[in-house]
């Protein structure tokens, strides 16, 4: 889903910022998990420890390729938390994505590792915990990111834990002979089971480092948005967490169902792959190298390993799920940002104009034109640039994720939290984003998570004073649901309860930070009652 490039990558200073624990340790710089002892590195911050690299779940090569994830072997004596795990198997589909995984190892199935950032003084401060899901359109991405360092929320007094999950084919292949040696006769969403594993590994070690295992919240940003929505509806991951956080898309569209295939769908696909590589059996497939896998699964960009209703994770279909009002009764705070795709990236290769832009409304949309232009006018060429900004957005991320806080208004039991990002993020003036101008992308998909982690400086952006406030003021925010299920706290401004109303409020971040009622409903309220789905693609 992460669809954008970004500034070159800043100069690391995490080397000369944090030494090992290990120079001078202290008795709670080891924490024993259940599989071992890990040793810590010191932050930056004071008071703060990172453990970067902590396996939760065996590695899933050869034999436990795809299978839902196995416990780790113990390991003796202390490992060293100092690096982060190898980032999962994926191709390189978004040149903007920064890594910091070891120079000799950066990439394998062996991926399935953690790292925790925490504040806490000792195992018994029982402090509330973000456990985050990178996104990456479940084809990439890795929790090695620098804009995903859980630093500055630490030294707001909670824990994070960033997790690693399969992706692409390696996490969510489905196939005939995977669902007959399955035990609970299902294939596919290996990536949604790790997540789950992550969780448990949660459950049960966090409280050694100082967390409290009934104070979880779990949060993503668009592929890992939508696993927050998806781990909401699925029972095997109830009991795991108390609170939901989600920035930029769900598993939402109209009808419910249309954003995700069923598992008879799905082994069709997986199927049609196995055949593409030759392979006559399991046993054969699983023999073949990661990187054939790989390669194999680039050559056809049409077919898409994506998370689907396998019958086991999930039962049904997410949105079917909530509108049963079955899923977690949690807390939730989500919302988007104001420009989510830009008109020459998602929607139009002609720059839109007056004359243009209801032309190519009655080539998409036929007889519905008309309404579509009602919604998203264009009476100067200014109009319909932001109206073609408008629609794009909307279709890729903004109405799934309206759906959702409507949803769980509807259905839950349990407050919910609405928010807009509309702050374009300044850039140097010769950055151009497929040969788009940092003026026309706006407020753009993603570029909120530098602001939400407090982690602005990782980019070498002419930041503003206005930057460093909304930064501050949204990872106040987070971290306060975190700890109590409720954004608000001493010297924020209000930020009142999504009520469901004609215009329920929402929090907006810009030059103002202030709660305002929600605008473009009657956009939402036409796409939910539309045949014609928006939903994440």
């Amino acid at each position: 889903m992460n669809g954008r490039k970004r500034a070159p990558r800043f100069a690391a200073l995490a080397g000369t910022l944090a030494t090992l624990c290990a120079t001078n340790a202290l008795a709670d710089d080891r924490v024993k998990t259940e599989s071992g002892v890990v040793e810590c590195m010191a932050a930056a911050s004071p008071g703060v420890r990172i453990f970067r690299g902590i396996p939760f779940a065996a590695p899933p090569v050869r034999a436990l390729r795809w299978r839902a994830p196995q416990p780790v072997k113990p390991w003796k004596g202390v490992r060293k938390a100092a690096e982060f795990g190898p980032r999962c198997m994926q191709a390189t589909i978004y040149p903007d994505m920064i890594f910091r995984d070891r120079a000799d190892r950066p990439m394998r199935e062996d991926c399935l590792y953690l790292n925790v950032w925490t504040p806490a003084k000792s195992a018994r401060d029982g402090l509330a915990v973000m456990v985050w899901f990178y996104g990456g359109g479940f084809q990439a991405g890795s929790s090695s990111e620098p804009r995903y360092d859980g630093e500055n929320f630490a030294a707001k007094g909670i824990i994070v834990v960033s997790v690693n999950y399969r992706l692409g084919v390696f996490g969510f292949l489905s196939h005939p002979e995977l669902t007959r040696e399955s035990r609970k006769r299902a294939s596919g969403n290996y990536g949604l089971m790790d997540q789950i594993a992550s969780l448990r590994w949660v459950k049960k070690n966090i409280g050694a480092f100082g967390g409290d295992p009934e104070k979880v919240t779990i949060a993503g940003e668009s592929a890992g948005s939508l696993s927050v929505s998806a781990l909401m509806a699925s029972p095997l991951a109830s009991g795991f967490f108390r609170g939901a956080i989600g920035e930029s898309g769900a598993f939402f569209g109209h009808p419910p169902g249309s954003a995700m295939q069923a598992l008879s769908e799905t082994e069709k696909t997986g199927t049609k792959f196995v055949e593409s590589v030759g392979a006559k059996d399991l046993a054969v497939l699983r023999a073949k190298t990661a990187e054939e896998l790989l390669t194999a699964a680039e050559k056809d960009p049409s077919v898409r390993f994506w998370p689907s209703v396998d019958g086991y994770v999930l039962p049904k279909d997410v949105a079917a799920t909530f509108a049963e009002g079955k899923q977690r009764h949690v807390p939730l705070l989500a919302g988007w940002n104001a420009e989510e795709a830009s008109w020459a990236v998602v929607y139009a290769k002609e720059k839109p104009t007056a004359q243009t832009f209801p032309a190519q409304l009655r080539s998409r949309f036929n007889d519905r034109a008309a309404e579509v232009l009602r919604l998203y006018p264009s009476s100067t060429d200014e109009e319909a640039r932001k109206s073609a900004i408008d629609l794009a957005s909307d279709l890729f991320i903004v109405y799934i994720t309206w759906e959702w806080l409507e949803m769980q208004n509807k259905t839950g039991k349990a407050a919910v939290y609405g928010y807009v990002l509309d702050r374009t993020p300044p850039v140097s003036p010769d950055m151009m984003v497929n040969g788009v101008s940092p003026e026309e992308l706006g407020s753009r998909h993603a570029c909120e998570i530098e602001y939400v982690f407090g982690a602005l400086k990782s980019q070498p952006n002419p930041w503003e004073p206005v930057d460093f406030k909304i930064s501050d003021a949204m990872a106040s925010y987070w971290a306060n649901f975190t700890k109590t299920g409720d954004p608000n706290g001493p010297g924020l401004a209000k930020w009142p309860a999504y009520d469901g109303g004609q215009d329920p409020s929402m929090m907006r971040f810009g030059e103002e930070i202030q709660a305002a009622p929600q605008t473009h409903r009657e956009r939402y309220e036409y796409w939910s009652g539309s045949a014609d789905t928006p939903g994440p693609h």
